[in-house]
């Protein structure tokens, strides 16, 4: 059995498009096909897969599944909705470059900007632990002790609940050293996202991560929200900040208001077409 299917990519961060006829064709659960499709030895490779839902109702335009690549479902994905704004836009299944997307982190508000850029209105940060959810009794500055260190830990949720640990060392390698063991901490029952970020000014971050249900990955849209949402709480940047990944940068802006949203701007680009087969 043969499907079509679109890769994409933000910042490196990327994913498999598979239209929900296409994928109704397998005979597979979404779950079971994205494990196979995101497989980067036997399946066409990615970090996740997305699948659009284009009902619409009050309140929002369209709506999408999204599959970790190991089967796992996510609330969100910030790389990922840029990803899928463009694409549905490029298709022609929305006229309008603003859209309402329905996702399990609520209706999130991406628009494809004139220099191509897409920015995101990634809705309030959760800064409540119950909600999180992580069970400290504050969301800053706690401390994780794992294999032979002990971490000051900042918890903050974009619909996914991250795990932000500023640091002064090379935050590639701390992912690639701590992420595993971070993402299923006790203090996250349902387990987190790993960011370690070094401040380099007021209004720059470097930023690696280690993706709950994915393992290390080149960029997280909603972890470099989370990452600025804990440098502003912590009075370390301004309000704008230019978060550095592995293969380009994100420029985030939150006023510093838990009730106020958090706004992300990045690139998304096609990557190529495919026929996989089943």
């Amino acid at each position: 059995m043969k499907i079509k299917a679109v890769k994409m990519q933000g910042l490196g961060n990327d994913f498999v498009i598979v239209e929900k006829e296409e994928f109704e064709k397998t005979g597979l659960s979404m779950s079971e096909l994205a494990r196979k499709i995101c497989d980067r030895n036997f399946g066409i490779g990615a970090d996740g897969m997305i699948i659009p839902d284009f009902h619409s109702e009050n309140g929002y335009d369209l709506g999408w599944y999204f599959y970790n690549n190991d089967g796992t479902t996510a609330q969100m994905c910030g790389n990922g909705i840029r990803c899928f704004a463009k694409y549905v836009y490029k298709n022609g299944f929305i006229k309008t470059k603003k859209m309402r997307v329905k996702t399990l982190a609520g209706i999130i508000t991406p628009e494809i900007l004139e220099n191509g850029m897409i920015k995101v209105d990634m809705g309030k940060p959760v800064l409540e632990c119950a909600k999180i959810p992580c069970t400290f009794k504050n969301n800053l500055n706690q401390k994780i002790k794992v294999s032979d260190r002990e971490f000051n830990v900042n918890a903050v949720s974009m619909g996914n609940p991250h795990c932000v640990i500023f640091t002064e060392e090379n935050p590639v390698e701390s992912a690639k050293k701590y992420g595993a063991e971070l993402e299923k901490n006790e203090f996250y029952p349902e387990k987190t996202n790993v960011e370690f970020a070094k401040i380099k000014s007021k209004t720059e971050i470097d930023m690696s991560v280690y993706e709950r249900g994915c393992g290390m990955t080149l960029a997280c849209g909603t972890g470099a929200c989370a990452v600025t949402v804990a440098s502003i709480l912590n009075n370390l940047t301004d309000h704008a900040v230019k978060v550095n990944l592995a293969k380009g940068a994100l420029n985030i802006e939150w006023s510093g208001n838990p009730q106020d949203s958090v706004f992300m701007s990045g690139p998304a680009e096609f990557s190529f077409f495919a026929e996989y087969l089943c």
